[in-house]
């Protein structure tokens, strides 16, 4: 007689009947193909057997996560017009998009800076000219100008990389307000996504010229520091015009975050405070010269170009 527990007959407790036993094997059955599982308070729901795994594209799912629909039946399935623009998924490509159309407009733009400022500047102001001239002596002096491309000082300075017979660019950008691509551009791109449009100024930029502007203008000047101070960018300078404006801004950064440790002083140094235009674009293209030879020798006293006053 065999000793192996398997191969014993074991009769059915007492009240039990045999369609019981059978009803017990078939679930036994049903769980081992992994068609039903027990759930919460004895409910039961649809998994993959415990070791089953699903693959979607490069994921690997197991149990919760394995009840997924497949990638092409997502794909060809009509759920409603147009609700596919609205995925993350879409916007990833949309987003690509932007980075591919920025990268080959630009590529072959050359020596450029970017010029930023006020979109509220008054046409026919001080800022306004400022800008204007500004602009223009980037020409001059063969650099492209790169703006945000909308109305203020920034039409101004790509007015003046006109009238300079220059490079005139905007990156334009999708504002809840509209604010379209000023007329003196000649080379635009619309931009949907600021972090992309923001990645143009710098990489096809060897330089930035900052003139009086609200959150916008603070907002690129600030993450222009921010890139030079933690080595992102290599040799960019980045000029403030109109010292009057700028002054009590960088006192306070001296009095205020110096002071108390959150900056050491040595991140001033990437700031040029002037007045002069024609100041301003010396100090870029000079900067523009170390960002083409960082190894090279420089002018002044080693903190800085020549000629500029550090806040």
């Amino acid at each position: 007689m065999s000793t192996d527990p398997q191969d014993q007959k074991i009769p059915a407790p007492a009240g039990k009947s045999a369609g019981n036993r059978a009803g017990k094997a078939d679930r036994q059955e049903s769980g081992q193909a992994g068609t039903q599982a027990a759930g919460p308070a004895g409910e039961t729901r649809d998994t993959p057997p415990a070791a089953g795994i699903r693959h979607k594209g490069p994921l690997e799912l197991r149990r919760k996560a394995a009840k997924v629909t497949m990638s092409d039946r997502t794909l060809l399935d009509t759920k409603g017009p147009g609700q596919f623009v609205h995925t993350d998924p879409w916007r990833v490509l949309r987003i690509q998009s932007e980075f591919v159309e920025g990268f080959g407009a630009l590529a072959d733009l050359g020596p450029a800076v970017s010029v930023f400022g006020s979109a509220r500047t008054v046409p026919g102001s001080l800022n306004y000219e400022l800008a204007v001239e500004v602009g223009r002596q980037l020409a001059e002096a063969g650099l492209a100008v790169i703006t945000g491309g909308g109305p203020g000082s920034m039409e101004a300075a790509n007015k003046g990389a006109v009238q300079g017979n220059g490079v005139s660019v905007g990156l334009g950008i999708e504002l809840p307000f509209e604010q379209g691509m000023n007329q003196w551009v000649d080379l635009g791109i619309n931009f949907r996504y600021f972090f992309a449009r923001k990645t143009m100024f710098v990489k096809y930029a060897q330089g930035f010229i900052v003139l009086p502007g609200g959150l916008g203008t603070l907002d690129e000047l600030f993450e222009a520091m921010v890139l030079v101070q933690t080595r992102k960018v290599t040799s960019f300078p980045i000029v403030l015009v109109g010292t009057a404006f700028w002054s009590p801004m960088v006192e306070w950064i001296q009095t205020t975050l110096v002071a108390e440790g959150m900056m050491s002083e040595e991140d001033l140094d990437l700031l040029q405070v002037v007045d002069d235009p024609a100041l301003a674009v010396e100090l870029v293209v000079e900067g523009a010269a170390r960002h083409r030879n960082p190894n090279g020798s420089t002018t002044g006293n080693g903190t800085g170009p020549a000629g500029g006053t550090r806040g």
